[in-house]
């Protein structure tokens, strides 16, 4: 008689909450700048202000907590219509988040910065890229924007990185003890995403095979990536 083979644990991808209250935020080096703008407002160097960083260096929380702070609303970039600038502005603060190089309308986002000047409205604008790498087909919008003072977002320090590993796995409610963290951060890229990454690789797999997680388990997941 043929052996049965036990039936494969799917793995399902379960919500979980990730925490962006400014007692949330991990502060270090790399992100120390950010954090002094969103502390210093309303007395910023200018009306608007951009943030620049790479994927998953906490924009989004320091923009979230800017917004609880400001009272401000917040609208991703590639959604900005000329329509909506008046109301977006209503409050007199806003977030654009994510500004990417021809994913916005042009157009609208010059008609925001020049409606946020006339109404002395505060908005804080996040982007991966650098003011001057912006691939901008308006020529006044573009000038605008390399005018705009940019505080940028550093990659992680090693102190940064594993506390990181640990609140990425705590939003996860995954529970990880020292060895596997300094084995983790010792061993993946230096930045965000990669964090992000490999605790989300690790909670996946442990559901997937039914094991804590463990330096063992860290091992073989890095083994095999």
């Amino acid at each position: 008689m043929a052996s049965r083979v036990p039936p494969r644990q799917l793995a399902f991808a379960l919500p979980y909450t990730e925490h962006l209250g400014r007692d949330d935020f991990l502060e270090g080096p790399a992100n120390a700048a950010g954090l002094a703008l969103v502390d210093s407002w309303p007395d910023w160097p200018n009306r608007v202000m951009l943030l620049v960083g790479p994927e998953g260096s906490g924009k989004s929380h320091l923009a979230a907590i800017w917004a609880e702070r400001a009272g401000a609303r917040s609208i991703s970039a590639h959604a900005l219509t000329a329509d909506e600038v008046p109301v977006a502005l209503a409050t007199g603060a806003l977030v654009v988040e994510d500004l990417k190089s021809s994913a916005f309308n042009e157009r609208a986002l010059f008609h925001l910065l020049n409606l946020a000047r006339e109404d002395a409205a505060s908005v804080l604008i996040t982007t991966r890229e650098q003011p001057s790498a912006l691939q901008v087909e308006l020529r006044d919008l573009r000038s605008r924007l390399r005018a705009i003072p940019a505080v940028s977002l550093l990659p992680p320090d090693d102190q940064l990185l594993r506390a990181l590993i640990v609140k990425y796995c705590a939003d996860r409610q995954l529970i990880i003890d020292e060895a596997v963290v300094g084995f983790l951060a010792n061993r993946i890229e230096r930045s965000y995403a990669a964090a992000r990454q490999a605790v989300e690789l690790l909670d996946t797999e442990a559901l997937r095979q039914g094991r804590p997680v463990t330096r063992a388990l860290a091992a073989d997941l890095l083994r095999d990536i």
